[in-house]
C-alpha cells in the first residue's frame, strides 16, 4: 500500500528523518570538537572545524521544522480519535519544541563568533572569549534540558491517542507514556540534581525507547485510521 493512501507512514518516515539528525548536535558533534574541562581546547576546535560546526546548526534549524510536520502528521492519524487531544499533542510536540530549537541555536552561533574572535570581540581576552565560548556550549545544553519538559509532556496525549485508537497496538500507547514519563524525570534531574543526571539516564534509558518502537512500527507497518462512523438516523413519515 503506497505512503499517500497509509497516513501512519507518512508520519513514521516524517518522525525516522527527525531520529536520523537529531543526534548530529546531541552525539556527534560534541564527541568530536567538544573537550571536557578544556574551553581553549573546545575553542580552537569549533574555529578549526566551522563547517562540522555549522552542520549541528543546521541540523538544529532542521529538527526544530521537522518536528511540526511530524506533529501535524500525528494530528492527521489521530484527529478522529479525540481531536482536542490531537490539537494538544501538536502544541507540546511541534509548536513549542520548534521554538526552543530556533532559540537554542542562538547559543551555538555566539558560541561560534566568540571562537573565531571576530574584530569587535578584541576587548576579550583569548582566555575570556574561551571561557564564554564554554559558557554557551553550556546554555545549549540548558536548553535541551528544559525541552525534554516537552519532549516528555507531548508523549502522554500521544500515548493515549495510540491507546484509544483500535488502529495501533495498546501496548505501543502505555510504552509512549512511559517514555514521556522518564523524559519529565530526566528534565527535573537536570535541572534540580545536575550532579545525578547521568545516573538516572542510564537508569531510564530502556524506557526512552517507547519513540522508536512507535517510530519503527509506522514505518514497518503504518497505521491507517478507521473512517468515522456516520450517525444514523431513522426516516420520519412514510
Amino acid at each position: 500500500m503506497s505512503s499517500t493512501r497509509n497516513p501512519g507512514r507518512v508520519a513514521g518516515f516524517l518522525y525516522l528523518l527527525l531520529a536520523l539528525a537529531g543526534p548530529v548536535r546531541l552525539i556527534y558533534i560534541p564527541s568530536k570538537l567538544f573537550v571536557h574541562g578544556d574551553p581553549t581546547a573546545t575553542s580552537n576546535n569549533i574555529a578549526a572545524h566551522e563547517t562540522l560546526f555549522r552542520l549541528g546548526i543546521a541540523s538544529d534549524l532542521f529538527v526544530g521544522t521537522i518536528v511540526i510536520f511530524v506533529a501535524l502528521a500525528l494530528y492527521r492519524l489521530f484527529k478522529q480519535v479525540d481531536r482536542n487531544l490531537a490539537r494538544l499533542m501538536v502544541i507540546l510536540g511541534g509548536l513549542l519544541p520548534a521554538a526552543i530549537y530556533f532559540c537554542n541555536v542562538l547559543n551555538d552561533a555566539a558560541a561560534l563568533t566568540l571562537a573565531h574572535g571576530a574584530s569587535f570581540l578584541s576587548a576579550f581576552e583569548k582566555p575570556q572569549r574561551d571561557a564564554l565560548v564554554m559558557l554557551f556550549l553550556h546554555l545549549h545544553g540548558q536548553g535541551f534540558v528544559a525541552g525534554e519538559i516537552f519532549y516528555g509532556l507531548w508523549l502522554i496525549p500521544l500515548g493515549i491517542l495510540t491507546y484509544r485508537s483500535r488502529f495501533l497496538p495498546r501496548f505501543l500507547g502505555v510504552w509512549l507514556i512511559v517514555n514521556g514519563l522518564a523524559y519529565l524525570t530526566l528534565s527535573f534531574t537536570g535541572t534540580l540534581l545536575p550532579q545525578y543526571e547521568d545516573r538516572v539516564s542510564n537508569i531510564t534509558f530502556p524506557l526512552l525507547t517507547g519513540e522508536v518502537a512507535f517510530m519503527l512500527w509506522l514505518v514497518i507497518r503504518g497505521a491507517i485510521p478507521k473512517p468515522a462512523v456516520a450517525p444514523s438516523f431513522s426516516s420520519a413519515g412514510s
